[in-house]
């Protein structure tokens, strides 16, 4: 079970900078996928051993014409319904303001672990200064500097000492987990409902390892997975957020927990960038993926060579991962969702798929050797040998060689397209890393 910790606070108190300060213990997750958009808002958390994931609230809401205090109670509002913990960020320098105030106003009456962050503590004689902010009726402020990580540490062990351990899951390990993901109207509860409406009977529903989650086990025409799904998303009148925002936020919890996620398309709209901020996500996560297009009953021109160009259309934008199947069908007419959740089976396995060190060798040396990186003043990059880690949770292969530092992304990229064209990784990520032998 992932934590969700979410940083929220009036503007200018160094909400990202504290987020940028935060997700660097793991340079992991800062991965530069080209086309990915909003990156610094998602991360996720190493410490001490534990891991969760930071959102930062505030760069995501759009400053309108509003009056800032309704800015803050938006992005209170969505931390308090999503988050876990929630730290309260404000600024020592400039010291309690009456935005703080409406932000704990609202926190206190929400019963959610709440941490506040006294900022800008940059040195000794500052950090007194925090003392006010007791006011607040949300215990001990934490003294941090977010530019130069002082008392990072101590805000940090206090974060991982309130995450909610796992609990014993009813969630059967080795059975697989598909989630739903996509922009809010693309046809992601009537995929869902398509599936489970039928036989209720043969379905289980185990409350998922979060409060809005729900694994529901699908146990129909042979086959045998969990369904994830955010359970009872809200009435769009509780909260005039930005609803875009939201349902973003409400992805990471569902891709997190998947195996594999199924990515909606509307069909009637095409791909948009909020598909591309939520493709990006699942990547991020090194989840399997199958696109669907929902709506295909709805067009108009079905031949082949529109969906020849939907497809080179959609590969295009959400690449350089181009690998995965693409399936055209409608959740409300049921059209190809039996073939949709094969396909996601399908890619399961393609995560599983073990390949012989013999045959790694045999096949990829030959194709280095042909084409090896190229080379370095005057130096040569020789791969010797290749073998896949055991026990990870995406193939991974790595190439033993002479002087790996001068291996750049392009030729992975180039190794990847050659692993790809000889063996089936369909819908999922590979990782592929040179190391010295």
């Amino acid at each position: 079970m992932n934590n969700l910790v979410a940083i929220v606070g009036r503007p200018n108190v160094g909400k990202s900078t504290l987020f940028n300060r935060l997700t660097q213990s793991r340079q992991a997750i800062v991965t530069d996928i080209p086309g990915t958009t909003r990156d610094r808002l998602y991360g996720k958390v190493t410490w001490n051993g534990q891991e969760f994931s930071l959102i930062d609230t505030g760069g995501w809401v759009i400053n309108s014409d509003d009056v800032l205090e309704e800015e803050i109670n938006k992005q209170v509002t969505i931390a308090i319904e999503e988050a876990d913990i929630i730290l309260l960020v404000v600024d020592v320098m400039n010291g309690l303001t009456d935005l703080d105030e409406v932000a704990a106003h609202m926190l206190r009456r929400s019963n959610k672990e709440v941490i506040v962050v006294a900022n800008k503590a940059d040195n000794f004689n500052i950090g007194h200064q925090s003392a006010e902010f007791y006011s607040l009726g949300l215990g001990d402020p934490y003294n941090v500097s977010s530019i130069n990580g002082a008392g990072t540490g101590d805000l940090l062990d206090h974060v991982v000492s309130k995450l909610k351990r796992d609990k014993e899951e009813e969630v059967l390990a080795d059975i697989p987990k598909f989630a739903v993901v996509g922009r809010p109207n693309s046809g992601k509860s009537s995929l869902v409902n398509s599936l489970l409406d039928e036989d209720r009977n043969i379905v289980t529903d185990i409350p998922g390892t979060t409060r809005d989650s729900i694994h529901t086990r699908y146990t129909k025409f042979g086959m045998d997975f969990y369904l994830i799904d955010t359970a009872g998303i809200r009435k769009k009148g509780k909260v005039s957020e930005d609803l875009e925002y939201f349902s973003v936020i409400r992805s990471i919890r569902v891709i997190e927990e998947a195996d594999v996620c199924i990515l909606m398309l509307d069909a009637t709209r095409g791909i948009e960038s909020q598909d591309i901020n939520i493709f990006s996500l699942i990547q991020k996560n090194r989840k399997g993926l199958v696109v669907f297009v929902n709506k295909w009953d709805m067009v108009e021109e079905k031949s082949t060579a529109a969906i020849k160009m939907f497809e080179n259309t959609i590969r295009h934008r959400l690449s350089p991962f181009t690998d995965f199947p693409i399936l055209f069908g409608s959740a409300i007419t049921k059209q190809r969702i039996l073939k949709l959740m094969d396909v996601a089976k399908e890619v399961y396995q393609n995560k599983k798929v073990r390949i012989p060190t013999s045959k790694l060798n045999e096949i990829m040396l030959p194709i280095i050797e042909k084409t090896p990186p190229p080379s370095n003043k005057g130096k040569f990059v020789k791969v010797k040998y290749i073998t896949q880690l055991r026990d990870t949770q995406i193939p991974s292969f790595v190439f033993f060689c002479n002087l790996p530092q001068w291996v750049k992304e392009p030729y992975k990229r180039f190794v990847e397209n050659r692993m790809r064209e000889n063996w089936n990784f369909s819908g999922t990520p590979i990782n592929i890393f040179f190391r010295e032998k």
